[in-house]
């Protein structure tokens, strides 16, 4: 099915090497570029590159639009989020042809993105509030100091910008985010020079408001709460429930407990994973087909690129 595709993928770390298990199932066959040296992106030497048609690019975050600008004419690009972490590649990005770019934000495939999209056949109403807690303690590895995320040379928001923007993401595939505040950035294990916490407030349409705290200094931790008017979705680590009506009394007319119309058991690791393979299919379905990628989704990713920098 994929077999005319030449394949090339920049970056051969972890999350990497979870990408090229998952092309290797759909038996898809890729070079991995080694840079001379590390600075090797910002060099017009990426002769190796011309004889490739798809690019992944997985490199660390303030190299994607070195290549972005190198490779968006030679054929299609998945890049990793965020597109950039500095506004003047970000406003430079803005004026590159996106036709054949798509920028990887998978949770728009994971099974509480799903439910929320069909909100309505719950009869959930309208979203009147919500809370999302994404944690683990990767600060605490022995490595984390060597990581590019501690690094604030080469990710400056850490863990907003590599976690957080995942749900902004989301909340405005799925809503409409009107407004961002100022989000509280700190390092509470003091190793590295970049923030390990990260707590941000968004305005939903109508003042709406949604909140958003990720730490890499915690135990593993995934608790999601999106409260509508007629409805409950609570995800509670590995259980997805659904509730509802608003109205549920008790013999005695006092409100009680919402029913569970749904409830879903999930693994999380299993759940990411997921989304990843549907999220590389989609594209590379898109490039199987020589279809073009929604100007206004790559609009819509710019924006969130933009809130997080």
């Amino acid at each position: 099915m994929y077999r005319h595709l030449k394949v090339c993928i920049i970056g051969n770390g972890t999350h990497s090497k979870r990408i090229q298990k998952i092309l290797r199932t759909f038996k898809i066959k890729y070079d991995i570029y080694k840079p001379v040296s590390k600075k090797n992106y910002k060099k017009n030497s990426l002769k190796q590159l011309k004889k490739f048609n798809v690019f992944f690019i997985i490199s660390p975050n303030h190299t994607h639009y070195h290549y972005i600008k190198s490779l968006h004419k030679k054929g299609y690009i998945f890049c990793e989020k965020p597109p950039t972490n500095n506004n003047r590649e970000l406003t430079r990005l803005k004026k590159i042809d996106s036709k054949k770019i798509y920028y990887n934000f998978n949770y728009r495939f994971s099974k509480i993105s799903q439910i929320l999209k069909n909100r309505k056949k719950y009869n959930l109403g309208k979203l009147i509030y919500a809370n999302l807690i994404s944690g683990k303690g990767l600060a605490f590895k022995s490595d984390y100091e060597k990581n590019s995320r501690s690094n604030a040379k080469l990710c400056p928001k850490g863990v907003f910008e590599m976690v957080t923007i995942h749900w902004l993401d989301l909340l405005y595939h799925l809503f409409n985010v009107t407004k961002i505040y100022e989000p509280q950035l700190t390092n509470l294990s003091k190793v590295g020079t970049s923030f390990d916490n990260s707590n941000i407030k968004v305005e939903i349409e109508k003042k709406i408001i949604a909140e958003i705290f990720c730490t890499y200094t915690s135990p593993l931790i995934n608790k999601k709460l999106f409260v509508f008017e007629n409805g409950i979705v609570e995800q509670n680590e590995n259980i997805i429930s659904i509730k509802g009506p608003a109205i549920n009394y008790d013999r005695n007319k006092f409100f009680k407990q919402p029913k569970i119309i749904k409830k879903i058991s999930i693994s999380d690791k299993k759940d990411y994973q997921e989304s990843l393979v549907k999220s590389i299919k989609f594209f590379l379905e898109f490039v199987r087909k020589k279809k073009v990628f929604s100007k206004k989704e790559n609009t819509k990713s710019l924006v969130i690129n933009k809130m997080i920098i």
